[in-house]
């Protein structure tokens, strides 16, 4: 598969970068090696080969979930905010 200009002009525009008309032609020189390069494993023999989705065995670690009792009260977090209102922090607005 040969890499097209407007190969590298679409991936230049999903990349969001901008490439002069010089960048053009050694970038798909490159991008062309490396699918070709790439392409060696469809020379691969994997007949009868299970797919591997991970190398190692791993395993999640679970705990058992404990509520704990926090040492401060809703009241006297809220007496440490600068504004608060209907028990609750009182912030300026982020858009």
């Amino acid at each position: 598969m040969a890499i097209t200009t407007e190969d590298v002009l679409h991936l230049a525009v999903l990349s969001n970068i901008s490439l002069d008309e010089k960048q053009i032609e050694p970038l798909k020189k490159d991008l062309d090696n490396i699918v070709n390069y790439i392409s060696q494993l469809d020379e691969l023999d994997t007949e009868g080969i299970e797919p591997t989705y991970q190398c190692f065995d791993m395993q999640n670690v679970w705990r058992e979930d404990i509520i704990e009792e926090f040492e401060a009260d809703r009241e006297d977090l809220l007496s440490l905010t600068v504004e608060n209102e209907d028990h609750q922090i009182k912030v300026p607005k982020v858009l």
